[in-house]
């Protein structure tokens, strides 16, 4: 992973002594909570419904065992004891005390970590694929082309103070684990017919109150040219992108409004004129970059292993999490595993400073002091033997971390909603809890098979519920809660918006509803591998429109 040079480490200090003096002079009142905002904003520091939250930037999802360690700590000594970790694979601390933030910053910066760029209309932390350099089916590890990105786009005099915040995903990977399609600029790195890697641009995706999916810019852009290309799209935005009105002002809404075709030709037009040398990252830098990404030096392991085997047979549960946890490894005798932050009844992403201190001594142990946080809100140890699993999954379980529902129906990503977020209309936590209760036992998470559950509690659509399979959207209905559901959404590479089903539902009946959605869902599949996205592509909006609202009638 990545390391700090000299100058990363002496600018994140310099940013934290800047920043505690602009707090002490918030604390004493030289700075009203107007002149303050856009400073802290700066920083990641957010004023929320109750009290400030600081997100934390992990540059792709990629942090170590230290790292880790250090984010316990702070949940500890700073907060109450626990943080959550996001869809945009950073972490948030909810309750810090302002005056103990310079102090929080400081500390980070000694793990080589900061909140810069989690907030304020800049662009964002770049987020990529979670088993990034360990999948067999990738065709190079694409965090290598995030840390351009991020090198390129930290502090960029010209896209510091955006119209809106920018988001950016990479994946290099057949199977899409980054939800490229959601974004404001999405990459995939691909081969082109010579055999040439480089990258197909999409362009001016993402949810919100206008959900859209991104549409393609360049079907082949040569690696050199990626800095020089992003920099003409940015360029574009900025000079076009509305002000006027903070609703209308992501990239989506120009490329929807000029036409992707006249988006394109200005790009291009910006692009040709452009100085490209002075902007594409020299060579030996991007092989300087790389060289931090080489994969770790891992013992040479057999393709099987006898103890592995005995667990798998004897302990049904291990088999299981198994199953559906691990993922294959470009090593041979490895596995990639994801951690659920997802048990019943708890809270979609949220883990304990002791379940972050289990973490970091389960990759230090077993994973080359490596792990990821997913854009699931999940937790992945990307190289852990085949004669280490069992190991893993006993130090798991012995701090509430072994659920083994990767993509199943209780491994729910729902954003903080009203027990947090100033700007929610609805609650999304309890919702999600309810449900997970509904659906607690493993048997039949299993028997249902995939499906993918979202839930934001306001338009802003934080909890990514337009590209659920069934997504939840709570809004306020004069002053009493309700639930809108949507079907068909999905964010992998044949990404779909979701089609809202009709009225919306009271709270205390969303567990309800997903319950008839499921059976309807088990009664309609045409054998038990067939999903239930499939099965709604394959049947439609209206069997299941009839299972909600058929009774009522």
């Amino acid at each position: 992973m990545y390391r700090y040079d000299e100058f990363d480490a002496r600018f994140v200090k310099a940013r934290v002594a800047e920043f505690r003096d602009q707090v002490e002079r918030r604390l004493t009142g030289s700075l009203t909570e107007d002149e303050f905002k856009p400073l802290r904003l700066m920083n990641g520091l957010y004023l929320q419904l109750h009290a400030y939250m600081l997100r934390v930037a992990i540059p792709y999802g990629t942090i170590s065992s230290r790292q880790m360690r250090m984010l316990a700590e702070i949940a500890e000594r700073w907060d109450r004891g626990y943080g959550h970790f996001t869809t945009r694979q950073n972490i948030q601390f909810n309750w810090p005390k302002l005056r103990d933030v310079p102090d929080i910053l400081d500390a980070l910066a000694s793990v080589e970590m900061h909140a810069i760029q989690t907030s304020g209309n800049c662009i964002r932390n770049t987020t990529s694929d979670p088993l990034a350099g360990v999948a067999p089916d990738e065709i190079e590890d694409p965090r290598v082309t995030c840390e351009v990105i991020r090198q390129w786009s930290s502090l960029h005099p010209e896209f510091t103070f955006l119209g809106r915040k920018f988001k950016i995903a990479v994946s290099a990977a057949e199977e899409d684990r980054a939800a490229v399609a959601t974004h404001d600029i999405g990459l995939y790195i691909v081969r082109n017919d010579a055999g040439e890697v480089g990258y197909r641009v999409l362009v001016g995706g993402g949810q919100g109150r206008t959900p859209m999916l991104a549409r393609e810019l360049r079907a082949f852009l040569p690696k050199a040219d990626l800095l020089p290309y992003l920099e003409a799209a940015l360029r574009i935005y900025n000079l076009h992108g509305r002000r006027d009105n903070k609703f209308k002002a992501r990239i989506k809404i120009l490329v929807h409004e000029l036409g992707i075709e006249e988006y394109r030709r200005q790009v291009e037009a910006e692009f040709a004129r452009i100085d490209r040398d002075a902007i594409a990252a020299p060579a030996e830098e991007v092989s300087r970059i790389a060289a931090y990404f080489a994969p770790p030096d891992l013992p040479v392991r057999p393709a099987e292993d006898a103890a592995f085997e005995r667990a798998l047979k004897t302990d049904p549960a291990f088999a299981a999490w198994v199953a559906q946890n691990t993922h294959d490894h470009r090593a041979q005798g490895y596995r990639a595993v994801t951690v659920s932050l997802k048990p019943v009844g708890g809270v979609p992403g949220d883990a304990t400073a002791e379940q972050m201190r289990v973490l970091a001594d389960l990759a230090e142990r077993h994973s080359a002091s490596e792990l990821r946080v997913t854009h699931e809100q999940n937790i992945v140890l990307p190289h852990v033997a085949l004669a280490g699993l069992y190991k893993v999954f006993r130090g798991l379980a012995g701090a509430g971390l072994d659920a083994p529902n990767r993509g199943l129906v209780t491994d729910i990503i729902a954003c903080p909603g009203l027990d947090y977020c100033a700007l929610a209309t609805a609650r999304s936590i309890p919702v999600a809890q309810a449900i997970s209760r509904r659906f607690a036992d493993p048997r039949r998470q299993a028997e249902i098979g995939p499906l993918s559950i979202k839930i934001s509690g306001c338009i802003n659509a934080c909890g990514h519920h337009h590209v659920g399979h069934i997504g939840i959207l709570g809004i306020d209905k004069a002053g009493v809660e309700s639930y809108q559901i949507t079907l068909g959404g999905h964010a992998g590479a044949d990404a779909s918006l979701g089609e809202r089903t009709g009225p919306g539902f009271a709270y205390e009946e969303v567990p309800g509803v997903i319950e008839r959605l499921v059976e309807r869902y088990l009664e309609l599949r045409s054998s038990r591998r067939e999903t239930f996205l499939q099965t709604y592509r394959r049947v439609g909006m209206e069997p299941f429109r009839e299972a909600l609202y058929e009774p009522a009638l």
